[in-house]
């Protein structure tokens, strides 16, 4: 998520760069604010959405290279046939030769925190602070000399607690690199402490761990033991409304916890909440990989809150 800083960070000093910015969206748009690429004579890293779109920017930010570093412009791009395109969208541009003296803002860099840019004639100043954003309009006025902009660094990824380290808990590990969500790994097992990630809690207390996910967690759980997955579900239906609680299993092992969790006075209401058997439908087969990359598109297609949609630039 944040592949642009640590280019920055290793660039060598003496190698020009350009950076591109997505500083707003509007309709349909390949990338959304907050998306960046780096561009230098011969290269590129990263994308801002491919298509004529990047043609165009890439060819602007190798010409902001003959300018001295800190030029900086605002470009505005429809996305209809001038550029050869039918999205009908709009995207606003940053494009800048990055000055390499003025990157003392990286050290305190982090995902989460807010990036500020304050655009002066002929340099981008920045530094980073704790918020808040500001969002920025693809339309009227392009933001000029003098313009304050906060961003957020990185992009919102959903809280991912998924409890059980077996195989499928493994593949799920394995296929989340890249993907707006946050691990948070447990299980009960000591033979699991050798894995990286994995949280090896006692079993007295992983309920707690339940109780303590943000309510746009998700929550998967995939244990090797079905009394400890009902415990699980029992703390995942027990607590404020979780994003998602998602189960491993069978059709009859859902009438069974269902069935349960109606004795314990657990209502019709919130039994609805359980999603089990868990991964995206129609997606057929038992191997670990099979059901990890069903059960993260599942956990994609969550709706986010508007809070957590805005990245300003």
């Amino acid at each position: 998520m944040m592949d642009w800083i640590e280019y920055l960070r290793a660039l060598p000093a003496h190698e020009p760069v350009a950076m591109i910015s997505v500083l707003a969206t509007e309709g349909s748009a390949p990338r959304g604010p907050g998306t960046r690429m780096l561009v230098t004579a011969q290269g590129e890293c990263g994308t801002i959405g491919g298509g004529a779109l990047e043609f165009r920017a890439v060819e602007q930010a190798r010409a902001v290279l003959d300018h001295p570093p800190g030029a900086w412009r605002v470009q505005d791009y429809p996305l209809g046939p001038l550029l050869g395109q039918c999205c009908g969208g709009r995207v606003r541009l940053l494009v800048e030769h990055v000055d390499p003296a003025a990157l003392g803002w990286l050290a305190d860099a982090a995902d989460g925190r807010v990036l500020v840019s304050q655009l002066r004639p002929g340099a981008i100043q920045r530094h980073v602070s704790d918020g808040p954003a500001i969002q920025v309009s693809a339309r009227g006025d392009r933001p000029r000399e003098g313009t304050r902009l906060a961003e957020v660094i990185g992009c919102w990824r959903r809280p991912l607690y998924l409890f059980g380290a077996g195989h499928v808990g493994q593949a799920i590990a394995r296929h989340i690199g890249g993907l707006p969500l946050r691990l948070a790994w447990f299980d009960t097992r000591p033979v699991f402490e050798t894995i990286e990630g994995v949280a090896v809690v006692p079993e007295s207390g992983i309920e707690q761990c339940v109780g303590e996910a943000p309510d746009d967690a998700a929550v998967v759980i995939l244990t090797h033991d079905h009394g400890l997955d009902y415990r699980l579900t029992l703390a995942a239906l027990s607590r404020p409304p979780l994003a998602f609680t998602g189960l491993i299993g069978s059709q009859t092992k859902r009438a069974r916890f269902l069935s349960r969790l109606e004795r314990e006075g657990i209502s019709a209401e919130v039994r609805a909440r359980l999603t089990c058997p868990i991964g995206l439908p129609g997606v057929v087969g038992k191997e670990p990989d099979v059901i990890a990359v069903a059960v993260l598109a599942q956990l994609l297609q969550l709706p986010r809150a508007a809070q957590m949609q805005a990245v300003a630039a």
